[in-house]
């Protein structure tokens, strides 16, 4: 297959750089006859959450694909869903790098990028441009320089570029490489933000015409205490529904790595557990009917199949599709 021979090349070289070449290759070759080595013609497996009908449950989580500039290529692996960002007001740089470390022996990457991009709206100039017909989330933020009391204001900004482009919108609250916005997940600060965003919502549904669903992406180091507040967060200023989970600062699952020391969150395989949990008590807290999207150590069909029975209603993978590539998108709906 195309995909082993090609991860080997890419894990051969710098992480990030590799990184940046596979998503400039995408988008250069998405149109031309060389798309072959990647697209996917895979069953429809129709599910229907949050209003939004999706060709399959399987989509590519927020991170990977941060500027939308490779919309269409992703679209051809046969991705149900795919969700670009996390896209702030202003273009920033992010952190400092090294900043993407792979740990192979534990399918595992640890990432400190810093809500690396180039700003909404060039976000929205590729969406524009994309051919892309599917569903299409786009994840937002603010940027690292915003204090937290004036988070909101960045995040009614981002709503209010993306709003006419979006399937659904992410409000990402739970990066643990921007300083502070985790603490954004809690109390006053939560309840504050999220009617904020949902007076937005209301606001924009008048002014366009079309309804776009908001989900919350929370993150996997909370205790269960703490998961029930979000849950109930998110019930009292209705939401739309929730993302569990993003990366985590926990380094338990990885001790003695190579690089698994190195700051900022740690995804794949090491995650699974911790992130399913989190899942399943959001589920519990939430009840039976608000959507959930599960993501985190999505690796092979059995962690997915450990998802949908803690309460997923949709799943997305990231680095899981990093090791395996678009195979991972065809075992997974193939095993539904």
């Amino acid at each position: 297959m195309f995909y082993p021979f090609a991860r080997s090349l890419m894990f051969a070289c710098d992480a990030e750089w590799s990184h940046n070449f596979a998503l400039g290759s995408l988008k250069r070759l998405a149109h031309t006859p060389l798309a072959i080595a990647w697209r996917q013609q895979l069953p429809a497996k129709p599910v229907t959450v949050a209003g939004i009908a999706f060709d399959n449950p399987i989509g590519l989580a927020a991170g990977l694909d941060k500027n939308a500039d490779c919309i269409d290529a992703f679209g051809q692996m046969g991705f149900g869903f795919i969700e670009v960002g996390t896209v702030t007001p202003r273009p920033q740089a992010g952190n400092d790098k090294p900043r993407i470390f792979r740990l192979p022996q534990a399918q595992a990457i640890i990432n400190r990028m810093g809500f690396n991009n180039k700003g909404v709206d060039y976000l929205v100039e590729n969406v524009k441009k994309a051919q892309y017909q599917g569903v299409l989330g786009i994840n937002i933020g603010k940027n690292k320089d915003t204090p937290n009391e004036q988070g909101k204001d960045d995040y009614v900004h981002c709503m209010r570029k993306v709003y006419a482009h979006a399937s659904y919108i992410t409000v990402n609250i739970s990066s643990p490489n921007t300083p502070g916005l985790r603490e954004l997940q809690y109390g006053e600060a939560l309840d504050d933000l999220l009617q904020t965003v949902r007076n937005e919502q209301l606001d924009l549904q008048a002014q366009f015409d079309k309804y776009v669903p908001i989900f919350v992406k929370i993150a996997p180091d909370m205790d269960e205490a703490e998961v029930q507040q979000v849950a109930l967060a998110l019930l009292r200023n209705k939401m739309d529904g929730a993302i569990a989970t993003n990366t985590t600062l926990d380094r338990t699952m990885v001790q003695g790595l190579k690089h698994a020391d190195e700051a900022g969150g740690l995804s794949g395989l090491p995650v699974q557990q911790k992130s399913t949990q989190v899942l399943q008590q959001l589920r519990h807290a939430v009840g039976k009917d608000f959507p959930l999207i599960g993501v985190g150590g999505i690796v092979d069909d059995a962690s997915a199949q450990a998802k949908l029975a803690a309460g997923a209603d949709l799943l997305q993978c990231y680095t899981g599709f990093i090791y395996r590539g678009p195979r991972l998108i065809a075992e997974i709906i193939d095993s539904l």
